[in-house]
């Protein structure tokens, strides 16, 4: 073995999963920077590219870290922090610059609204080493968000290319909003169970 594959497979906070978790908060700010100009088609093809580049880093970072055994805390910290702080910033741009409005910002809300209540649960539930783990609908409900941004994101400039490209974000947005309720509802149903339990458990 050389000693470049050493290098790249070391653990810590320096590791190859979370330099991209890393990389993918960077593409934020720069997202929410290139969105200040959304009647500039050039500015819409450049912010879909990074937001490429980051969703795909969001499944390899995992991916990495499950093959090469470099699960670490900072990761399983950071990783879920990065993606609703990335889908928060890109919603609150497109409702600015009106690619969201009127009905559809009930999805928008719907969506960031899960987003926090999920937060709250994982992170009470964490104190009592309690893990709930990511559901099928879930993962659906993810993949629905992921190209409904994307969409949406490219927005005027797809329709030139793509017509009727934002109206697929937004039957998208609505679908993941769809999925969103189901998926919140159930960790909430989880997560009430297991307060009850500990209430229970209590002297």
């Amino acid at each position: 073995m050389t000693i470049l594959p050493d290098a790249i497979r070391r653990r810590g906070p320096w590791s190859l999963p979370n330099l991209l978790t890393y990389g993918r908060i960077l593409a934020i700010p720069a997202l929410v920077a290139i969105l200040f100009w959304p009647r500039d088609d050039w500015m819409r093809w450049m912010a879909l590219a990074i937001y490429t580049l980051a969703a795909i880093t969001d499944y390899l970072d995992g991916w990495i870290a499950r093959a090469w055994s470099q699960q670490s805390a900072i990761g399983r910290m950071l990783d879920p922090i990065a993606d609703k702080l990335l889908v928060a910033a890109l919603l609150l741009m497109l409702v600015a610059d009106g690619t969201i409005y009127g009905w559809t910002l009930w999805a928008a809300i719907v969506i960031l609204c899960r987003e926090i209540l999920v937060s709250g649960l994982r992170e009470f539930l964490a104190e009592l080493k309690v893990s709930v783990p990511v559901s099928k609908v879930a993962k659906w409900k993810t993949t629905a968000q992921l190209f409904a941004l994307g969409f949406l994101i490219a927005g005027p400039a797809g329709d030139k290319v793509l017509p009727g490209n934002t109206q697929l974000g937004i039957i998208l947005l609505w679908a993941a909003a769809g999925l969103t309720i189901y998926t919140g509802w159930d960790y909430f149903n989880a997560g009430i169970r297991h307060l009850v339990e500990e209430d229970e458990r209590m002297p």
